[in-house]
């Protein structure tokens, strides 16, 4: 599905955007060709399942934390809370430092146990927001073992058991009851503490409680967190090793909030994808696969005066409630500094943010992300459907969503676990090794397509299964199978099916070619059916196939492509890849599976007005193009030749004696402008705009003079241009041509400036020259 994503390009996209480069305004006339309208919905898919977690987040409040690192906190807890995708999940919130005297508790309760539904995840703002540093005076220590314990005891209390049970622990510290009546004689309350947080920890792996440390800045100590993720419940959501409990520190507070994302990720079997960063005013980007079937956009603001609108990978604006399209919306936390947008089925591809911001609150930075959850399907096939004892068959998984598109990009289904095997009557289970790797019966590496071979055992005599199951964190488990008959014998009748991977636009039509062979006496019916892709999406006719006694015949099958109403917003610019698997089974010999195989249709927009005829708009721009680049090349040209840098100026006195040289630097509209200083005690050269003088290279050699007044002079590069009764101007050998060009003269160093002459031009007027 790597189309949708935008990071393949067709050469009509290249070529439009060279044409858009070169003539904008025909590509504006080019874009009202198109038509547009609304599109209807398409065809219900089943609804997505949400999985619904329990959780708790504990709150370092101890007196070490700084401003910052407590807001990082809060819009940490908040971007995990609105991140939440399933409606049925539950959070608790608490602040948590130490109890050093009798008025005082370890405990602060901020935030009950709040449903996750849409007044839920409205509310969690205002009670984060609760959350405060503590003063000397309220209890300076960190009691992990107490904030363990109010965390069990939140996830425990009439909760459902099916649900896991999750405690996020934010630390800046390391354990230290060392102020604490409750943990007896000062002497030897760091052993009691150590010895209650064991207990805690016992606790919570008994009562199925995950505990998720996470540290910040210099003081954690990583081995402590390490322990106390390992006591906890080690079961995580999925049986892979990136949800089991482990610990993380980070240096600073700007990386809590993305840090705890991840890690909520892990633990809620969520995906998450993080965006850019940049102050407002912006345009911030984030990505949204196409397997997720429903995803929250979390944008940490920092001030909530920043306000926030959301565009589809089409630039479709879309609204923060309701329905629009093919997708659901629900907004929760705009009046705060952390807001965001649930999305139920949204169109995968690049979503651009844009933050505003009155002035004044435009300092702190904006960041993006997104925690998704998606459902991975996959399709198999064995080849041959009905093999013989002892043969080798191909089994083949491929990758698509819930409604029949391919996935061909590696990073959606990174992490993903295959697991197959083949069954069946006479013989015992047969593991299939499926790999991604482009060797053996795998065509090419990394397409989304598992292949592998398994033998069927000699025993075989009856049905047999191939099945598959796919695992991966954030993605539903998904188990395919396809079933067939061990051949005993010589078929009535044999097939052979292609079936295209083609292009086509939507509701056209595609073809392929079923070869068939009755090798009995009479007529056999067989029927054709196209799985593995939502209803309406691609249809397979004919629906069923007569083949007459000893016929041996070819047929053609088409496959029909949806409208583009039906295909609806996935559809894109950039198309999409729709795949099915195509089975013929003889309905004459109890539905025998005869041939299996898959059908794989990139199915592209209508071209438009503008994709027909691109060429000839970029055509025309080529040739402006090249007008413009030779008009460039002259004015580059001829400014150089004009162009006074480089010019070493020499003052000479009246007696020929050289007084002072000067080098000109870059002039302004084409002129060096400089004064003589001190010019009766230590004449010189000196730069000044708006000066009495001024000089340009000419294109002819030498140079212009200006003087004050409009005056124009010509200087070669052996003559003299008076400037006053006692100082004159010339040009030293040292005399560069800008851009490599060569000078047409040169003159010895040594050698005396000749006096002005009627013949040179040296003290002549150059009204003429421009």
């Amino acid at each position: 599905m790597g189309t949708v994503r935008g990071k393949r390009q067709t050469p009509g996209g290249w070529a439009r955007r060279v044409a858009v480069s070169a003539l904008g305004g025909a590509a504006v006339l080019a874009s009202l060709l198109t038509p547009a309208g609304a599109r209807p919905a398409p065809p219900e898919a089943p609804e997505p399942a949400f999985k619904a977690v329990n959780y708790a987040v504990a709150v370092d409040e101890s007196a070490s934390l700084a401003p910052e690192d407590m807001a990082a906190e809060k819009a940490a807890a908040s971007r995990i809370a609105l991140g939440d995708v399933s409606p049925s999940s539950h959070v608790t919130v608490f602040g948590f430092a130490a109890a050093e005297k009798a008025d005082q508790r370890a405990i602060d309760p901020v935030c009950p146990r709040t449903t996750l539904d849409a007044a839920g995840r409205e509310s969690i703002g205002a009670c984060v927001s609760k959350l405060r540093s503590r003063k000397k005076s309220e209890g300076t220590g960190t009691d992990f073992p107490s904030a363990i314990r109010q965390g069990v005891h939140d996830l425990t209390r009439g909760t459902d058991p099916t649900q896991p049970r999750v405690l996020f622990l934010l630390t800046d510290g390391k354990m230290d009851v060392s102020g604490s009546p409750q943990y007896g004689d000062p002497a030897h309350r760091a052993a009691e503490g150590e010895r209650q947080l064991t207990r805690e920890l016992e606790n919570a792996a008994a009562r199925n409680v995950q505990i998720w440390p996470l540290g910040f800045g210099s003081d954690p100590d990583k081995a402590q967190l390490d322990r106390i993720a390992a006591g906890g419940y080690q079961k995580g959501c999925v049986e892979l090793p990136s949800a089991s409990p482990r610990a993380s520190k980070v240096s600073g507070a700007k990386d809590v909030g993305p840090t705890l994302e991840r890690i909520f990720a892990a633990a809620h079997c969520l995906r998450y994808e993080q965006g850019t960063s940049e102050r407002p005013p912006a345009t911030l980007e984030v990505e949204i696969s196409p397997l997720a079937t429903v995803g929250s956009i979390v944008v940490d603001k920092g001030d909530p005066e920043v306000t926030i609108s959301y565009r589809d990978p089409s630039g479709h604006k879309v609204p923060t409630s309701g329905t629009d399209r093919d997708s659901r919306f629900e907004l929760a936390g705009a009046g705060h500094t952390v807001e965001a947008l649930k999305i139920t089925d949204p169109v995968p591809g690049t979503w651009k943010i844009v933050a505003e911001a009155p002035e004044g609150h435009r300092s702190l930075p904006v960041g993006v992300s997104v925690l998704w959850q998606g459902e991975l399907r996959g399709a198999i096939i064995m080849d041959p459907p009905s093999p013989l004892p002892g043969e080798k068959a191909t089994v083949t998984m491929r990758l698509q969503t819930r409604e029949g598109y391919e996935i061909k990009d590696p990073d959606d289904y990174a992490g993903l676990r295959v697991r197959s095997e083949l069954t069946g009557e006479g013989f015992a289970p047969q593991p299939v090794t499926l790999a991604d790797d482009g060797k053996g019966p795998d065509g090419t590496a990394s397409d989304g397509s598992f292949a592998g071979t398994v033998r069927v055992p000699r025993g075989a005599d009856g049905a047999v299964k191939v099945s598959g199951t796919l695992t991966a964190s954030g993605l539903s488990a998904d188990t395919r199978s396809a079933t067939g008959n061990v051949a005993l014998g010589t078929p009535d009748v044999t097939a052979a099916l292609t079936a295209p991977t083609a292009t086509a636009h939507p509701d056209s039509t595609v073809s392929g070619t079923l070869a068939v062979h009755n090798n009995s006496r009479a007529p056999h019916t067989l029927r054709l059916s196209v799985a593995d892709v939502r209803p309406g999406l691609l249809s397979i006719s004919p629906a069923e196939i007569t083949v007459g006694p000893g016929d041996s015949s070819s047929h053609t099958v088409r496959f029909k492509v949806a409208p583009e109403d039906i295909l609806g917003s996935r559809l894109g610019d950039d198309g999409l890849r729709l795949a099915g698997t195509v089975t013929v089974a003889d309905a004459t010999a109890d539905n025998r599976v005869l041939a299996r195989t898959s059908v794989s249709v990139r199915v592209t927009p209508e071209p438009s007005f503008w994709d027909r005829y691109w060429w000839v708009f970029v055509a025309g721009g080529a040739a402006l193009l090249a007008l413009a680049l030779g008009a460039a090349v002259w004015t580059r040209q001829r400014r150089g030749r004009r162009d006074p840098r480089g010019l070493v100026l020499r003052l000479v006195s009246a007696e020929g004696d050289v007084l002072h040289d000067h080098t000109a630097g870059p002039g302004r509209n084409q002129w060096y402008e400089f004064a003589i200083v001190e010019p009766h005690r230590n004449p010189r050269i000196q730069r000044s705009n708006h000066g009495p003088y001024a000089v340009q290279r000419s294109p002819e050699g030498g140079a212009v003079v200006r003087q004050r007044g409009g005056q124009r002079s010509r200087l070669t590069a052996t003559g003299t241009v008076p400037l006053t009764d006692e100082l004159s101007l010339s040009l030293g050998e040292e005399t560069r041509t800008p851009r490599g060009r060569r000078p047409r003269t040169t003159r010895s160093r040594t050698a005396p400036p000749p006096a002005p002459t009627a013949g040179d031009g040296g003290a002549s007027t150059y009204d003429a020259y421009r």
